[in-house]
């Protein structure tokens, strides 16, 4: 018999309607209730004209810099047939896997899913070179940065934006001010759904309750959650959704000091 870690759990998870089912399926495999409300919502940039200009010339880079699945999503649409980038670097394993379902082979993942671990990867394979780094329209500046003080000669290409959706918020106020809807934990998979929940809650006159587990997917996410006053009380070892399941299932299965 499986031990299902977080039966009878009712955990909320906010990231992209598109994103949220692997999420998903990983904890209901625990035995934990659902509930998805997105706090992302990914639309496309404002023109697409900078990125398609790249993509038109992309043999004249030498590398070409994915820092999310969305972004590999879209150059594939809009690529042209035939051409392709000499190197390709991925934040890491799902936007490597998402490089590799393109038939496209990836140079370099770095061993931390973070910008700096990707930043610090590429440092020494950058100088002199051309590179264009594909992502969303609001983002760190410490890829950018890094990159050029590396000695690259940076391109920038805006794939997608996110935003706030707000159809999300009347099913926020049912399940935060109703003791029937309240949930055990939400989860956090990027800086944006930390930032975003708070402000979709503040626009109605909510807040987290306070015994709420709130389950962070690493340290940037943890570092912009505390700066909106909330303290992780689990960070996955790991950026990727397994080991966010395994840390809010561990979390739950802790035992009792008490006597």
């Amino acid at each position: 018999m499986i031990f299902r870690r977080l039966l009878g759990r009712r955990i909320l998870i906010t990231r992209t309607p598109g994103r949220a089912s692997v999420l998903a399926d990983e904890l209901e495999c625990e035995g934990a209730t659902v509930l998805s409300i997105p706090t992302i919502e990914i639309v496309p940039p404002v023109s697409y004209t900078p990125l398609d200009e790249a993509l038109g010339r992309i043999g004249s880079f030498d590398w070409i810099v994915f820092t999310s699945v969305h972004a590999v999503e879209v150059f594939g649409q809009r690529r042209l047939p035939g051409l392709a980038p000499r190197n390709i670097a991925a934040i890491g394993p799902a936007t490597a896997c998402a490089v590799e379902k393109l038939g496209l082979a990836v140079a370099l993942v770095p061993p931390q899913a973070v910008a700096e671990s990707l930043a610090e990867s590429l440092a020494n394979r950058v100088r002199g070179s051309e590179v264009l780094l594909v992502r969303a329209a609001q983002a760190r500046d410490m890829l950018p940065l890094a990159l050029t003080q590396a000695g690259a000669r940076l391109r920038i290409a805006e794939a997608y934006r996110n935003r706030i959706p707000e159809e999300s918020i009347p099913r926020l106020r049912e399940v935060f001010s109703s003791p029937e809807e309240q949930v055990d934990a939400i989860t956090f998979t990027s800086a944006s759904t930390a930032r975003n929940l708070v402000a979709m809650l503040g626009s109605i006159g909510l807040a987290l309750p306070r015994k709420i587990v709130l389950a962070s997917i690493g340290p940037i996410t943890s570092q912009a959650m505390r700066e909106l006053g909330l303290e992780p009380t689990v960070e996955a070892t790991e950026a990727t959704i397994p080991a966010l399941t395994l840390a809010i299932a561990q979390h739950f299965n802790r035992p009792s000091l008490e006597e």
